[in-house]
């Protein structure tokens, strides 16, 4: 699994990504049950509210490589400020219209 991670940009200033990297290297959580060796082929942010830029760096990660792309739980669950972004659901659905489904799509991380 080639992976293009995907974070909230107004907590990346809180957030160094440890703990995603940490399930994805433990294959827990959201990546339980992948069986392949896990590749992080880049790391951006959403390029802020409300998140437009995610859609074309989610498009340049799969053409560097990732055939997976993930968003992190900051975006979807709020961590680690209990705050999920509100144009999460509108986001996923960009980005998955833009990189069709030959790429898988994994909308948090722990």
């Amino acid at each position: 699994m080639k992976v293009g991670l995907i974070r909230c940009m107004q907590t990346e200033d809180m957030c160094p990504a440890t703990t995603c990297f940490k399930v994805m290297n433990t294959k827990k959580l959201a990546f339980e049950g992948v069986e392949e060796d896990i590749e992080v082929v880049g790391v951006t942010t959403c390029g802020g509210c409300p998140g437009k830029k995610a859609v074309t760096r989610a498009a340049e990660m799969v053409r560097r490589g990732a055939d997976t792309i993930v968003l992190a739980s900051c975006i979807t669950k709020g961590n680690p400020i209990g705050f999920p972004c509100p144009h999460a659901e509108q986001m996923k659905a960009a980005i998955e219209k833009k990189i069709g489904e030959s790429i898988r799509m994994i909308d948090y991380t722990h």
